[in-house]
């Protein structure tokens, strides 16, 4: 005879998945997230010894249609469709030059694609080839914490003093916050100039998202002590600080970060000077301050691409950002010794999801006539965060 008092005393349960636990299955889309959910529609098998063949053949159909943007972190296999190369601001701003293209394939991750749709036309429709190519360091502020935030400032009686400066790697929805809230974008190689704006606006500035940069910058390039900052953690009550430290700070750090320069160490630098007797250490301000202050040359993905370019041949190098790059301009220099600063490999996780299989499905798709994987911001962020992008634009 069944027993059937357990299964009485016990009835199933109904549980239902949270939206946390969808999106991270891949299941669903947060809006105000970076990140994505899975690519629609049937992509080729990476296997296809076609694809590069496959790939061409749909742009060169798309000719004048499309204009694709590589970022300097893609793979080989990318950049070679790139009709530009660069770092995501100059990215968005090709993508601005050339209005007669009607699709933008942004080989990158999804807050350049953000900030490419806020800055091109109307007419102009922004491709991002995988949707679940997004950036955890944009992923660390969502638009609900910052203005949480902001309410704690408020509260602490500090907030009308504060200016706030997002780092381009924010998604649209932080990017709109700091226009509302009188405030400006930075880049890595303008983030001085944008810091010196913002204290001749204001006493204090909310640095977002990538604490590493804002304290780099102020300590490194306009003399502030570490004591002068101080890490504003979302997920700690008011951030995790006193009213007095908050008053006390001139930079409110975010506890932000960028998941490849977080991973160099001074132990890596201190092991590659070993090993390589001479080297020049070369380093991307998003890495910690110590890897920072430990480096000969602190720089942009560009300046890292000048520099290396302007070095004497013979000159050995230790280069402190994405390993796609640092194997790029190797191959490029022959005449020199470039090499990773650290002996684990670091690519970028979500910048490697623009793989040619992606690029191929949506070039072909384009090409059919299909529409796929499009980014665009809505009207109220995109004015609001425009804003913040023209007070950059607009800094001497």
């Amino acid at each position: 005879m069944r027993d059937v008092t357990t299964a009485q005393a016990r009835p199933e349960l109904d549980v239902q998945p949270t939206p946390l636990a969808l999106l991270l299955l891949g299941r669903e889309a947060d809006p105000r997230s970076e990140r994505g959910v899975e690519c629609p529609g049937d992509l080729p098998s990476p296997s296809d010894p076609d694809l590069v063949e496959r790939a061409r053949a749909a742009k060169e159909k798309l000719g004048d249609k499309v204009f694709v943007l590589g970022h300097h972190y893609q793979r080989d296999e990318v950049i070679q469709f790139a009709d530009v190369t660069g770092d995501s601001f100059k990215l968005a701003k090709d993508a601005a030059a050339r209005p007669e293209a009607e699709y933008i394939v942004f080989c990158g991750v999804h807050f350049m694609a953000e900030s490419a749709d806020i800055l091109t036309s109307e007419d102009q429709k922004v491709v991002l080839p995988d949707l679940a190519a997004g950036c955890s360091m944009a992923d660390m502020a969502t638009a609900e914490q910052v203005a949480e935030c902001w309410d704690v400032l408020s509260e602490a009686g500090i907030a009308e003093q504060v200016v706030p400066v997002s780092y381009m790697n924010s998604s649209a929805d932080i990017k709109a916050f700091t226009g509302k809230h009188g405030g400006t974008i930075c880049t890595s190689s303008n983030a001085k100039r944008a810091l010196d704006w913002a204290f001749e606006q204001g006493e204090k500035v909310l640095f977002l998202p990538d604490q590493h940069l804002g304290r780099n910058t102020a300590v490194r390039e306009m003399g502030m002590s570490l004591d002068d900052c101080v890490l504003y953690n979302p997920h700690k009550p008011n951030g995790g600080l006193s009213v007095e430290q908050l008053r006390d700070a001139k930079m409110i750090l975010w506890r932000g970060h960028c998941s490849v320069h977080g991973r160099f160490s001074l132990d890596s630098v201190d092991d590659v000077r070993e090993r390589i007797p001479g080297v020049n250490v070369l380093v991307h301000p998003e890495c910690k301050h110590e890897v920072v202050a430990a480096a000969d040359y602190v720089g942009s993905t560009e300046y890292i691409i000048k520099t290396l370019e302007a070095a004497p041949a013979g000159s050995k190098w230790a280069i402190g950002t994405e390993l796609n790059l640092v194997r790029r301009v190797a191959n490029a220099h022959p005449d020199k010794e470039i090499v990773f600063l650290d002996k684990t490999v670091c690519f970028c996780s979500t910048m490697n999801r623009i793989d040619l299989p992606h690029l191929v499905w949506a070039l072909e798709s384009l090409a059919e006539g299909n529409l796929v994987n499009r980014i665009q911001v809505d009207k109220e962020t995109e004015s609001f965060a425009k804003l913040a992008l023209e007070r950059m634009l607009a800094l001497p």
